[in-house]
């Protein structure tokens, strides 16, 4: 039987979604093993002058503990 953990982690682009969330796992695994997935619960954006300035995600990550 496995024993999974689940943190959430902000992270944010000036690109996209998408890259936002693969900064939030890119960063996790550098200090967390085994992550297994990786749910995005929120999305969001910043705004200047009408303009969408950064993509920002919450992901909750699962990994399994040893």
């Amino acid at each position: 039987m496995s024993v999974l953990k689940v943190i959430e982690v902000l992270a944010d682009s000036t690109e996209s979604w998408e890259d936002a969330t693969k900064k939030a796992v890119e960063k996790a695994a550098k200090t967390v093993k085994r992550i297994k997935s990786a749910w995005v619960k929120d999305m969001s954006v910043t705004v200047e002058d009408g303009k969408v300035t950064s993509y920002r995600v919450n992901v909750k990550i699962t990994f399994e503990v040893e």
